[in-house]
């Protein structure tokens, strides 16, 4: 399979990408790094050229405390995680986002880096922290960057932010084809849990609402009484395209995806999702103003 394919009618951009659900271990970076390594290799193997891999997926995720936390993170793009994904992406042509904690001086981010064929590309850090987040990382402050790749636009955004329509309209009116979102879905009783994934179905909305595919790809386990959701899923304008996958299983999710559907960013003939916005009546404190034209 060619990195890109051409469709012969409508030339097509076709993608395959992955998302790798698994279980690390709360400080266990040898061990996770091993475990992590082998199932992007596995992933490549298949032919995925885009792999997304679970948020903080080096180090765990229930830290006790702040010292605890610092101990699982490394200097991005300079740790030994990173330097290994540069490897394995320049061997195998593709492009990892992988979950991972960083450590900036005495700070620390909930932050997923972006890996390519030359090296390191750029990085994400979480803008909305969920509860003990609060205590252990910086909030983001590299905003919503987006990464121009051969195929396409690239955003990503990390768990928490999914409950932010804000993040996935900001990166569509960037023109992002493609929303990777390394996460760490709790179970929460009564209201989200595997038989009613409410964490898959709100990104499937966020990637509905914005004609955009998203990559999700969920830890599992129980860590410290906490049990994670897993059910992996990537998403586009139609809803699910593959997943949501297993609660409990380690596994990787493929997708081949049309890049250029993400583009047209329409419902029907009539219908635009970006262009119908009537910004001309959104309040200014969502970033619009009176004189503002419609994208």
């Amino acid at each position: 399979m060619t990195f890109l394919k051409e469709r012969v009618q409508g030339q097509e951009s076709l993608l395959k990408v992955a998302a790798v659900q698994f279980e690390p271990q709360i400080g266990n970076l040898a061990g996770n790094k091993e475990k992590l390594i082998s199932l992007i290799k596995q992933a490549f193997k298949e032919e995925a050229k885009l792999i997304v891999t679970p948020e903080c997926g080096n180090g765990g995720y229930i830290f006790n405390n702040r010292s605890e936390a610092f101990e699982c993170a490394e200097h991005v793009p300079d740790g030994p995680m990173i330097k290994e994904l540069e490897k394995i992406a320049r061997n195998q042509n593709g492009y990892i986002v992988c979950g991972i904690i960083e450590k900036e001086e005495n700070l620390l981010y909930n932050t997923a880096a972006l890996i390519g064929p030359k090296g390191f590309i750029g990085k994400y850090r979480k803008n909305h922290l969920w509860d003990v987040d609060k205590i252990l990382y910086e909030p983001g402050n590299l905003g919503f960057p987006v990464f121009d790749l051969p195929f396409g636009k690239v955003g990503i955004s990390i768990c928490y932010d999914a409950w932010f329509p804000e993040v996935s309209r900001i990166y569509a009116a960037q023109g992002v084809d493609i929303l990777c979102h390394p996460t760490a879905w709790v179970v929460v009783p009564g209201l989200a849990e595997p038989k009613n994934p409410l964490w898959a179905y709100n990104a499937m909305t966020q990637a509905h609402h914005n004609s955009m595919f998203m990559v999700c790809a969920d830890r599992i386990g129980t860590e410290r009484g906490i049990t994670f959701a897993g059910c992996s899923c990537i998403c586009g304008l139609p809803g699910f395209i593959e997943g949501p996958i297993s609660h409990d299983k380690e596994e990787i999710l493929f997708a081949e995806i049309n890049v250029t559907d993400a583009r047209r960013k329409r419902l029907g003939e009539w219908n635009h999702l970006l262009r119908d916005r009537r910004t001309d009546l959104y309040d200014n404190l969502l970033g619009y103003n009176d004189n503002q034209s419609r994208s």
